[in-house]
């Protein structure tokens, strides 16, 4: 009896351990999938159905909301500074994240653990601290108003996650790969782009997805710096401020629908990253 009991006790603990983790995977999707549901399901209904209680589960495709959007002035204008601003995010942040996550993990140099601090410490800076700064310095240098400037912006606050992501990618691949590459007659940049360049690819692509990300949903920078070039979210924080409800629903679904189609789209090199791709 004992024996048996002993073989069922880790049997029952791997099926209790099962459970919680499907159930947590359940929850996590439900945490993620059902508000966008529901933003969708208002999105396309009558703006009788979005006030009504209880919310039906299945949308009526009333287009009325996204049409109004379609032909709002500047709407078309707001989503291209959006895509410009970042794209230019994504670029300069792994332009200048990438080397450096290189040379942390690398090199060795004095002060090299204080460095890593401090790009986490630029974190710790709230924005609104720096509107006043920044604002002035970029109406000095003619940055004010512009995707660059704002993109500018937006990669001093994805360039730490830049950083410490590509450090870690750096750190997974040995250093043997590179000194063998060496003694083949490869400089250290022609090793980097032959033999680590295309490991780290899903990584870097992670990355900047990641910057992407933080400049789509960026808000307070874009309402303060920008005037006339506003992207899409300064521009919706603007003008559905007092806006009906079922506008802010539509303004919400077209900010979402973007940034999910461009993970969408790039989504094998997230799960490349994390080595549960098909390949």
């Amino acid at each position: 009896m004992t024996d048996a009991a002993s073989v069922d006790l880790p049997r029952d603990t791997r099926k209790s351990g099962k459970f919680l983790y499907v159930s947590a995977v359940v929850l996590l999707c439900a945490w993620v999938i059902v508000p966008i549901y529901f933003l969708m399901i208002n999105t396309l209904s009558s703006p009788e159905t979005v006030t009504s209680f209880p919310k039906p589960l299945f949308p009526e495709f009333d287009l009325g909301s996204l049409k109004f959007f379609a032909g709002f002035a500047g709407m078309l204008a707001a989503l291209k500074n959006s895509v410009l601003v970042a794209a230019m995010t994504m670029v300069m942040s792994i332009l200048v994240g990438a080397p450096a996550g290189y040379a942390l993990s690398r090199f060795e140099f004095r002060g090299k653990g204080l460095f890593r601090l401090l790009i986490l410490l630029t974190r710790a800076f709230p924005l609104p601290l720096l509107a006043l700064p920044l604002a002035v310095m970029f109406i000095r240098t003619g940055l004010d108003d512009t995707a660059f400037g704002l993109a500018l912006v937006h990669t001093t606050l994805a360039i730490p996650f830049a950083v410490l992501i590509t450090f870690s990618l750096f750190s997974g691949i040995p250093i043997e790969l590179e000194e063998a590459a060496w003694t083949l007659g490869c400089t250290r940049l022609t090793a980097f782009t032959k033999v680590v360049l295309p490991l780290i690819l899903p990584g870097i692509t992670a990355s900047a997805i990641f910057a992407f990300v933080i400049s789509w949903n960026e808000v307070f920078a874009a309402a303060v710096l920008t005037i006339e070039n506003r992207t899409l979210t300064a521009f919706l924080l603007q003008n559905l401020d007092t806006s009906p409800l079922h506008l802010k629903f539509a303004g919400g679904f077209i900010l979402v629908v973007p940034a999910l189609i461009f993970i969408f789209a790039v989504r094998k090199y997230l799960f490349a990253m994390w080595g549960i791709a098909n390949r």
